[in-house]
């Protein structure tokens, strides 16, 4: 063979090993270009309108800590015992508990339930920037089992109130919360998400002089500890007051109860 075709082959197989490289480069380089596309497309769908929501809220869920004091009755150790009921003697004592609220005003005023600070000796507020604040209370309406309270500070977050009038059987909540911010040392609130089960739930006057008419059911989890925390629709919006739950087990179990937004908003405006 003659050396112009040896050279011509030679120019040909770096013009097929160029071609090559060429085309693996393209085809690496749009692997990882569609990866990162798909990347980038997983976290848009993590962030979705539930975590809006939360983030709009979140800041303005605190927690209330509470101590009361309360009478109980002790055995005198110096008592006969054939006199059992006279040897009890009324002793005080500091009963401390927790509960939620939440900040409707960036005035430092506040929304919780009244049973959460109804004959409280001292309250104090932790917000999720763990800033602590104390509170006094403004107004308790026990029949309404709600009470506002007020913090004074700079900078304070607020949560916009929406309302209950419109609520839509199946439409998603959302229940904020604090239930165990002093067990676990952290002040950022918890969450869990469900959808609103029933509206206008009715129940018989209790004992204790509260009266809730028109509850929100929900079975977005609410737990001890989330008394007085809000529970919001998709749009970041205050609709319900968490307040209780239905349980044999004293569990969560799906059904939950807030008291309307709008029955809150009916104590605001008496201040």
């Amino acid at each position: 063979m003659s050396r112009p075709s040896w050279l011509l082959i030679i120019l040909v197989i770096l013009l097929l090993n160029a071609g090559l490289t060429i085309i693996l480069i393209n085809t690496m380089g749009g692997r990882d270009g569609k990866n990162q596309a798909t990347e980038r497309a997983a976290a848009v769908t993590r962030h979705n309108a539930i975590t809006a929501a939360v983030g709009a809220v979140e800041p303005a869920v605190i927690s209330v800590n509470v101590i009361k004091t309360e009478i109980v009755r002790i055995r005198d150790p110096f008592g006969i015992p054939f006199f059992d009921f006279f040897d009890f003697i009324p002793r005080q004592r500091e009963v401390q508990s927790i509960g939620s609220g939440v900040i409707y005003d960036p005035d430092g005023y506040l929304i919780t339930n009244a049973h959460v600070v109804q004959g409280a000796t001292q309250i104090k507020v932790i917000l999720p920037d763990r800033r602590e604040f104390p509170a006094d209370i403004v107004k308790i309406d026990n029949s309404s089992d709600l009470a506002i309270l007020k913090i004074s500070g700079n900078g304070i977050p607020w949560a916009k109130l929406g309302s209950a009038s419109d609520l839509i059987i199946g439409e998603w909540s959302i229940a904020l919360g604090n239930p165990y911010g002093i067990l676990m040392n952290d002040s950022k609130p918890s969450v869990s998400v469900g959808v609103i089960s029933a509206t206008n739930r009715n129940f018989s006057p209790r004992g204790d002089g509260r009266s809730y008419k028109n509850m929100i059911q929900t079975d977005a989890a609410i737990n001890p500890g989330n008394s007085g925390g809000p529970l919001i629709n998709i749009n970041g919006e205050v609709i319900g007051i968490n307040t209780f739950i239905f349980s044999e087990s004293g569990g969560n179990i799906g059904i939950g109860f807030a008291i309307p937004v709008d029955t809150a908003k009916n104590l605001i405006q008496q201040l």
